[in-house]
């Protein structure tokens, strides 16, 4: 009687297999494939490598890479494409499902949440506005370009930059980004923007005290009290010793 039972099993376990590979879609398919791809509903391996699933050597056979975002698969101009600037292009290799997956029932597009821009080249990486629009929020329209100095690109919140760190913008500087930040180049800065800094002022100031190098400002202020000052000029209380190790340094 176990004899049969097993040949039962076993006759049916290599049923299940024939039937599996002959109609896959049926017997082991997650669910139906986009529009775009309803002809080959019924042929699995156009897309998947057997017993190891989707391929993206198969991918790119139907879906040339210099030609994604600009051309259809049949070679037609795409009339509104997905976004502003194709970038499959720019992608270190062609790992199409590392974001794309086909089936309803699985997410058909970014799976994993969100979009691994490590697959990027990294001089695109750096053009975040080819791909994002900008915020229309009051501080982010001052700003353009230099996305990754506060954002990262696994989150885009929170933000991470504190200016503080650097000055801090008290009731005296709550001036636009652009006064010292010339042209939103925000690799460096000016304290010559207003009329409290002109240079020929700050110039006179500083050599009075015995401080010839005082064109990076930040190093020795940190906000607008004139007397908290840091680094080699800001040792005594006032910043007194520093000045008397700036006359010093002179001699």
């Amino acid at each position: 009687m176990s004899r049969i039972l097993k040949l039962i099993l076993a006759v049916n376990l290599l049923a299940l297999t024939v039937l599996t590979f002959v109609y896959p879609h049926l017997m082991v398919g997650p669910g139906k494939l986009i529009p775009g791809h309803a002809t080959l509903e019924a042929d699995c391996f156009a897309c998947h490598a057997p017993l190891t699933g989707a391929d993206s050597e198969r991918c790119v056979t139907c879906h040339k890479p210099a030609d994604i975002g600009r051309l259809t698969t049949a070679g037609l101009a795409i009339e509104k494409p997905l976004t502003s600037t194709p970038f499959h292009q720019k992608l270190t290799r062609q790992d199409c499902v590392a974001c794309h997956s086909d089936h309803a029932g699985v997410k058909r597009f970014r799976p994993t949440g969100h979009f691994n821009h490590r697959l990027l080249e990294k001089t695109t990486r750096d053009e975040c506005q080819s791909c994002h629009k900008s915020p229309k929020d009051s501080l982010h329209q001052q700003i353009s370009g230099n996305c990754s100095q506060c954002h990262s690109q696994e989150n885009w919140t929170p933000a991470t930059f504190e200016h503080a760190k650097y000055f801090e913008l008290d009731r005296d500087h709550n001036a636009r980004c652009v006064t010292c930040h010339v042209r939103n180049d925000y690799s460096s800065y000016t304290c010559y923007g207003c009329h409290e800094h002109s240079q020929d002022k700050i110039r006179r100031k500083h050599i009075k005290e015995g401080i010839r190098d005082y064109d990076k400002c930040v190093e020795c202020h940190r906000n607008a009290d004139e007397h908290d000052i840091r680094g080699e000029y800001g040792k005594g209380k006032g910043g007194r010793e520093g000045k008397r190790e700036g006359k010093k340094h002179d001699d």
